[in-house]
């Protein structure tokens, strides 16, 4: 997870859900293919769309394309980077229109159960795109399933830690990563005060606020008793907190727009000690000046609130298309991008969490510091609901959350209104 959606693709999402329920072409899962008895004689051309950072993620998944073509030389790859916040919005406009989708796309674990339920993926069971599917780990394997069928295979999971550098915040006399969010927002002025930079910059997105409603105890949903709980004491707690952040100094008030970049900037030129982010961030972090020097980049579990500790689980799956023409080449696609070792060279390039428990005990993998870091603060990740609507959930909570940093609501303003944009999602939903 990168970004929060756009309110062009919530708007398509809603309005596309509505336009599916009169069936079509693109709504109906074609029957799935039997594997060639000769996989390596399988031929096409298929085309996927991928949702990472082209320069610093990318090479290391057209590399892998290209080992995918000398296993598999009667296949054409059309490998397309489409941005991982339009993404979603395109896919749907794509399938529902019956062209123009990608044969596989990296389908972020949110989106999956809503492609599922407009009829967009082909099934997956029974194929070769499903390999040991009992290796996969129950988190990430979980958000592939929907109405009791395997739509999606696990690419890489994740969450998200607080990532510092370790210079500035000694030379704040911080010796070690904060624990609490008291703690943060104390070395975050210490850090101010004592160095010049910025404690703490914020990325202005959903799945960021994510933490701070955990370790309060606080949820968006409550999806086994069908409530809404967004506008709970807790998230009010949290969402002050977050609001104090700023206002006290421990955090610069963020852009509305582009923080993320921002955020990231700030961390890699040293103008900024303290962020909250994900296992894909460190490929470009470790490209910023700060981090020559590798032993610089802290990562420590997100600071717990009053309650826990608590980072949400992220991560991306890859989907076939149900219109796909390609289903045979698609599978064999789909099955090699997801194997352990492939899995285990995208953790020691890239540092992303690898989604089979095999995986893991690859020496490369075993070698890779951060994904060691990364490991146990994923074990320990709060789900998320993988429902239809789950794609549905961060555009008005984003809205909300520039709405509290930009200083024109207060956090139970804030939460009731995304209470109410809620309640017209959920409508038969307490």
């Amino acid at each position: 997870m990168r970004r929060a959606l756009s309110a062009a693709a919530i708007v398509g999402a809603l309005a596309l859900a509505v336009s599916a329920c009169g069936g079509g072409d693109a709504g109906t899962a074609a029957p799935a293919q039997s594997a060639a008895s000769d996989p390596s004689k399988i031929t096409g051309e298929i085309t996927w769309w991928d949702t990472v950072r082209p320069d610093s993620e990318g090479p290391t998944f057209q590399a892998l394309i290209k080992d995918f073509q000398a296993k598999y030389p009667g296949i054409k790859v059309k490998y397309v980077n489409v941005p991982s916040d339009q993404a979603q919005n395109q896919f749907q406009t794509a399938a529902q229109a019956g062209a123009g989708a990608p044969d596989v796309i990296r389908s972020e674990v949110a989106w999956t159960s809503q492609f599922a339920s407009l009829g967009y993926l082909q099934p997956l069971e029974g194929t070769r795109a499903v390999e040991n599917e009992a290796d996969f780990l129950p988190g990430p394997l979980s958000s592939t399933k929907y109405d009791g069928k395997t739509y999606a295979v696990p690419q890489v999971t994740d969450t998200l830690a607080l990532i510092y550098n370790k210079r500035l915040l000694k030379e704040a006399g911080h010796e070690k990563a904060p624990t609490t969010v008291e703690e943060l927002k104390q070395a975050a002025l210490d850090v101010k005060e004592k160095t010049g930079a910025n404690g703490l910059a914020l990325n202005v997105d959903s799945y960021f606020l994510l933490p701070f409603m955990y370790g309060e105890g606080g949820d968006l949903l409550d999806v086994q008793n069908k409530k809404i709980t967004v506008n709970s004491p807790a998230n009010v707690k949290a969402m002050a907190t977050v609001a104090d952040l700023v206002t006290s100094g421990a955090a610069p008030k963020p852009a509305i727009q582009d923080s993320y970049a921002n955020a990231m900037t700030a961390l890699k030129d040293g103008k900024a000690a303290m962020i909250y982010n994900g296992p894909w961030a460190l490929s470009e972090i470790y490209q910023g000046k700060e981090f020559k020097d590798k032993e610089n980049l802290g990562i420590a579990p997100v600071p717990a609130g009053s309650v826990k500790a608590g980072a949400p689980t992220g991560g991306w799956n890859l989907a076939i298309y149900a219109g796909s023409k390609n289903l045979d080449a698609s599978y064999e696609f789909v099955r090699f991008m997801s194997t352990p070792e492939s899995q285990a060279r995208v953790a020691k390039e890239i540092s992303l969490l690898p989604t089979r428990a095999s995986a893991y005990d690859n020496p490369d993998v075993q070698a890779n510091k951060d994904v060691a870091v990364f490991k146990p603060i994923m074990d320990t990740a709060t789900a998320r609901p993988w429902i239809p609507e789950g794609g549905q959930l961060f555009q008005p909570l984003l809205e909300g959350y520039q709405s509290l940093v930009g200083g024109t609501a207060t956090p139970e303003e804030m939460l009731k209104k995304v209470d109410g944009q809620y309640r017209g999602i959920f409508k038969d939903w307490s």
